[in-house]
């Protein structure tokens, strides 16, 4: 009998499809989208393309990302993540290729995020992320997905602080949130939610 990787297209399919993600009104906030892509990295494995914004912008400089973005007028949170992750790392993704979603997250900047999950018949060698958003691009391993991630205290919100460990970095919400679940569905399929977490105080401007 073969046994699948997790990461593999039928699989993850197959354990998103059970999971019930959860919408989430917007209520006068914006809307935006990110995409979890998994792709290959050029040796047969899958790795997940993570970016790390270029410290000259003015929202988030600096920090962690997923490819994504808000959407345009009218676009629906499909579209907009598959325009986001040509538009940010140059890969084109159809829309066949979303194997399903994970929560809706609401962040302190007034923002609700759709993450989706993408598979794409490519390597992480053939993106070509661009410069004026992209100032770094990581593939981020199975093992790394699955570290375990930190809950911290903090005296402004009854919520623990997510911090996803990666490289010697400490990767926060909504990205550890978005990472955290992926691996909690996916690699574990656990139906764990992520309402909970909280950004940390400098992240809610």
């Amino acid at each position: 009998m073969t046994v699948r990787h997790p990461l593999d297209p039928s699989e993850a399919g197959s354990a998103l499809a059970a999971f019930e993600p959860r919408f989430l009104p917007l209520d006068g906030r914006r809307h935006a989208a990110v995409v979890v892509a998994v792709l290959d990295d050029g040796h047969g494995k899958p790795v997940v393309p993570l970016t790390r914004r270029p410290t000259r912008l003015r929202s988030h400089p600096g920090q962690f990302a997923l490819p994504g973005g808000r959407l345009d007028d009218g676009e629906t949170p499909d579209v907009a993540a598959l325009r986001e992750l040509h538009e940010e790392l140059g890969l084109r993704a159809d829309p066949g290729g979303i194997l399903g979603r994970l929560d809706d997250y609401i962040t302190r900047s007034g923002y609700v995020i759709s993450p989706y999950v993408v598979w794409v018949d490519a390597a992480i060698g053939d993106l070509v992320p661009n410069p004026d958003e992209v100032a770094a691009l990581y593939a981020v391993t199975e093992s790394e997905l699955d570290s375990e991630p930190r809950f911290v205290t903090i005296p402004e919100s009854d919520k623990p602080v997510i911090q996803w460990p990666f490289r010697g970095h400490l990767v926060h919400a909504p990205t550890a949130a978005v990472v955290y679940q992926f691996r909690e569905v996916v690699l574990h399929r656990r139906s764990t939610r992520i309402d909970d977490l909280e950004q940390p105080v400098f992240a809610w401007r």
